[in-house]
């Protein structure tokens, strides 16, 4: 069985949604809280791959939706340093295959996890269209 460490906001709808859609497609989750793990710099940072630095975060943080934090405005360094302060920021769930990391649970993420569902929606809140914060 395949072994993913599924970092997730427990509680979260979407998240439950996202862990279902990957044991039944045979993956084993080992799930840890993205807000009380001990984040580096350098170990979040590896999650984000390529991805602009706006999508890193997470749209539907309460910070974000007051404008208290534009995500478009950071800078890599920027963007980490804020999110080591308030982990609830990070765009989640974040996802460690074997050392294989990603964040979110858009299509990259589904091909590199090799499951053929479709994504859509899969980052929602359980009430709306719009990612859970």
């Amino acid at each position: 069985m395949k072994k993913i460490v599924f970092y997730e906001k427990p509680g979260c709808k979407g998240n439950a949604r996202q862990k279902a859609m990957l044991e039944s497609a045979g993956y084993a989750l080992e799930t840890r809280s993205i807000l009380d793990e001990p984040w580096q710099a350098d170990v979040l940072r590896a999650f984000f791959g390529d991805r602009p630095v706006a999508d890193w975060f997470n749209w539907k943080a309460p910070a974000v939706k007051r404008g208290e934090v534009e995500p478009d405005s950071f800078n890599a360094a920027g963007a980490l340093e804020i999110m080591l302060r308030e982990p609830i920021l990070i765009r989640r769930p974040l996802i460690d295959l074997n050392g294989q990391k990603a964040c979110g649970f858009d299509e990259s993420v589904l091909a590199m996890l090799g499951v053929g569902e479709s994504s859509e929606g899969m980052e929602a809140c359980q009430n709306s269209k719009e990612r859970c914060d």
